[in-house]
């Protein structure tokens, strides 16, 4: 049996990925250097390059 969701969306993928970006990158500045800022800025890095692909051309599938 497939269960739904209990709550609906009201962002898209895209526009979550970019706020969880702008939210690590702040976090990680309030971190003194180390492995846990690194990691929140390695995050960072990564949710972007993923918002990114949304509007890259060469995504789209074939016609």
């Amino acid at each position: 049996m497939i269960r739904r969701r209990r709550f609906k969306l009201t962002t898209s993928l895209e526009d979550r990925l970019v706020m969880d970006s702008k939210k690590n990158i702040e976090r990680a500045r309030l971190l003194p250097p180390g492995k846990e800022r690194d990691g929140l800025l390695e995050k960072a890095r990564q949710d972007e390059v993923v918002a990114g692909w949304f509007s890259s051309s060469g995504l789209l599938p074939p016609r």
